[in-house]
């Protein structure tokens, strides 16, 4: 069985104190596999918010898998965005952009879609796109799971208003074809889940697309509150939980469990109600 905290937007420079305490605590209680920090460690790029996000990091389980996102870098600073772009990143963080975690059981798959050109979205390369696949295919019969800061499928209600990360279409080939399980992203600091296939009518695998909230800043969408994701993921069965932040501690608020078969996952309800505000 491996247990995955999917946590994200941290934004260091705009965080909560005591939501940051609470979720140290409740990581420190769930006990991770793995703590998979999808982007946007900091507000503005800054050494001061990067060194704060490096000592936060330190006390949270271990191991970790982290990619950056678009406010990692700099916005005001032309020079630095353009030519140096995740350098503070790569000092205080972690030198690699596009990550590996494995083991016996699990691969999971780093891929930075933060860009100085396009600040607000995020795409990816056709180089990124040709490497996954050959690290995927390298996985075997693990569980794989990709990490983006950008998402690959809109909310629920908004396939129009929302920019996905670029060459989605294309990679989602690639996830198919090397029988990915789980896409985690963050960015738009909303909580939801969903099949890819409701958004790309060429896919033929079934994988679960699961966004994760704000976890610890002040930079809440309305209506959301402070939440982070736990994946538990025990043979052909997938649980995905949504702890979320009551003022007091990190709290379950919803689970949808999922079932594996030759086409990938499918929740036990035929849907993802259970994740969807």
């Amino acid at each position: 069985m491996k247990i995955i905290a999917h946590v994200s937007d941290l934004h260091f420079g705009r965080e909560l104190p005591a939501v940051a305490a609470g979720l140290i605590a409740d990581l420190q209680a769930v006990k991770p596999s793995l703590v998979a920090v999808s982007g946007d460690f900091t507000q503005r790029a800054r050494r001061v918010e990067f060194a704060a996000a490096r000592d936060y990091l330190a006390q949270l389980p271990h191991p970790q898998l982290a990619v950056p996102g678009n406010h990692d870098v700099p916005l005001f600073d032309v020079v630095r965005r353009f030519l140096a772009p995740l350098t503070r990143y790569r000092e205080f963080i972690h030198p690699d952009t596009d990550p590996t975690y494995c083991d016996a059981e699990m691969l999971v798959i780093g891929l930075n879609t933060a860009r100085s050109f396009t600040w607000k979205n995020g795409r990816l390369s056709v180089e990124q796109i040709r490497a996954l696949a050959g690290r995927l295919r390298e996985g075997g019969n693990r569980i794989k799971i990709v990490v983006t800061h950008h998402p690959f499928l809109p909310p629920p209600g908004d396939d129009a208003g929302i920019a996905l990360v670029g060459r989605a279409a294309h990679a989602v080939d690639v996830l198919g074809a090397g029988e990915v399980d789980l896409l985690l992203a963050g960015h738009l600091h909303h909580g939801y889940a969903g099949d890819i296939r409701t958004h790309y009518p060429s896919a033929r695998r079934a994988i679960v697309a699961l966004q994760a909230g704000t976890a610890i800043s002040c930079r809440h969408r309305e209506g959301e509150l402070n939440a982070y994701n736990v994946i538990t993921i025990a043979g052909e069965q997938l649980t995905i939980e949504v702890r979320e932040w009551n003022g007091i501690g990190f709290l379950p608020i919803r689970r949808t469990v999922y079932d594996r078969d030759a086409h990938g996952w499918h929740s036990r309800t035929g849907e993802d109600p259970g994740m969807l505000k």
